[in-house]
């Protein structure tokens, strides 16, 4: 993103309610290689390929804050791949990565990877380090360091149902599990920073923290997640989870959350009465059964009714509940930000701060 829309965005989850309402979107590779016309393979095996998608969604759509911005990932197999696990490759469909563990009980054989040279992690490095001077030419900076959260990896190690029988049957070796991957982490946060000393935002996406209770999340998500947004001075903490998200939304400014983008299942009335009015949230239209399947008439249509029905314009980026999923057209995206524009006017807030 640009300095100038980094600067709009901490402003506004600040609390200054900007002269305009802000839209963004989370967009990686469910969206932009069928958006852009190349294969998923395509987009992640040529780094030539990945710029030029992420460059023309931001000239396509200029007025847009695409979040993190250029972001290099192989899907879900990112972090996974640095403990050794197998990547399964489509070349239409997201990557996979298989178990490297059937129990709990094998935590203890975890072994805490190198960020700098395991799995995928230097390719991701490397991509952003050999398009930072484009990224940069077009105005563009690197702010956000990312990762995934520490359940959402540790159900990639070994499976969901596994690791939920784990927390309830043998909490000892789940806490050795996720200290290792928490850890792991860190170390990964703190390389991204180190190599782009640009970045000054943290985003953590971790979809498993909406499958598990109140108790659970308590012990099991709201102290690892915390240390991973310490990893570094960070002026932004930005937490995506789209599952299940009212277990976890009232711990969000304990574990040191700024941003928040949930589900679209919760009315953004719910999540700020839940979080509480520090909490800026992202969304929170339906993304695959409106943003994607609805007609630019009822994008306007459901649009208008979202932010009518929120009717609060402070700490608020529009969105969709989630990350941007597949076959959303250029027309739905422009019906979205048009209304927007028009409906959510700095005129209806409840004021500025």
């Amino acid at each position: 993103m640009t300095n100038e829309q980094w600067e709009l965005l901490l402003a506004t989850v600040r609390g200054k309610i900007p002269a305009k309402p802000v839209t963004g979107f989370i967009v990686d590779s469910p969206w932009i290689p069928g958006w852009a016309g190349v294969s998923t393979l395509q987009f992640y095996s040529s780094e030539e390929i990945w710029f030029h998608a992420n460059k023309k969604v931001i000239e396509t759509f200029p007025d847009i804050i695409f979040l993190p911005g250029f972001w290099s990932e192989f899907g879900m197999c990112t972090e996974p791949s640095a403990f050794g696990a197998k990547m399964v490759w489509n070349s239409y469909n997201l990557p996979h990565a298989e178990r490297i563990m059937t129990d709990i009980s094998e935590a203890g054989n975890l072994k805490l990877p190198n960020p700098k040279t395991d799995g995928l992690l230097p390719f991701v490095i490397q991509r952003m380090a050999n398009y930072q001077k484009p990224i940069r030419e077009m105005g563009h900076e690197i702010k956000f360091a990312v990762a995934r959260g520490p359940l959402n990896i540790a159900s990639f190690l070994m499976g969901t149902t596994e690791l939920m029988m784990g927390f309830m049957m043998d909490p000892e070796n789940s806490h050795r599990l996720l200290e290792t991957i928490t850890q792991f982490s860190i170390n990964w946060i703190q390389h991204q920073k180190e190599m782009f000393p640009d970045i000054e935002g943290i985003l953590v996406l971790d979809d498993i923290v909406g499958f598990i209770g109140d108790d659970e999340c308590k012990e099991y998500a709201v102290p690892y997640i915390k240390r991973i947004f310490d990893s570094f001075d960070s002026k932004l903490n930005f937490f995506h989870n789209d599952a299940q998200g009212l277990v976890s939304t009232p711990y969000l400014k304990k574990m040191g959350v700024d941003l928040f983008n949930f589900s679209f299942e919760h009315t953004m009335k719910e999540i700020r009465r839940l979080a509480g009015h520090e909490i800026a949230l992202i969304g929170n239209l339906p993304p695959r059964d409106v943003l994607a399947a609805g007609t630019p008439d009822q994008i306007r249509e459901e649009t208008r009714k979202m932010a009518n029905e929120f009717g609060d314009r402070n700490r608020v980026i529009w969105s969709c509940g989630g990350g941007m999923p597949p076959n959303v057209t250029t027309e739905n995206i422009l019906a979205f930000k048009e209304t927007i524009d028009e409906v959510a006017s700095p005129g209806l807030s409840k004021g500025e701060e």
